[in-house]
């Protein structure tokens, strides 16, 4: 199993060349969209700036706690493990139940059978270790 996983938050170690022109510098962060042969590469999704559409629909300056602002993408680029490092998990960030989500989507449909299986057993199990008048 890698060390990282889809929708993990990483950021570079290296500067990354970008495939539309450019370089993504050290320390850039991203999120990994995609990975490859079970960890051997990732696919991430790198930001840049904080930014906002102005009123011709041009990106301008922005900050993290205007409503309007995203953090824009400067490119969605193939890394390896070395060059990256860990920021937080998705678990950590999306939550279990969404993690669970994009897992099985991962799976075949006997695997996902077989989890659902196991989530009506506990589903059962913890309503009968309930009392009656809960």
């Amino acid at each position: 199993m890698s060390q990282f996983q889809l929708f993990d938050s990483v950021q570079t170690v290296d500067s990354v060349p970008l495939a539309e022109g450019g370089v993504a510098p050290e320390g850039t962060t991203g999120a990994i969209v995609e990975v490859f042969n079970e960890g051997e590469a990732f696919l991430i999704e790198l930001f840049g700036q904080w930014v906002k559409y102005d009123n011709e629909g041009d990106f301008v300056p922005s900050t993290q706690d205007d409503p309007n602002a995203f953090m824009e993408t400067l490119g969605v680029e193939r890394v390896y493990p070395h060059q990256i490092t860990l920021l937080a998990a998705a678990r950590d960030v999306m939550g279990d139940r969404s993690s669970l989500r994009v897992l099985a989507d991962e799976l075949s449909d006997d695997l996902v059978a077989e989890v659902l299986d196991f989530a009506e057993f506990l589903k059962q199990r913890r309503q009968r270790q309930l009392p009656a008048d809960a």
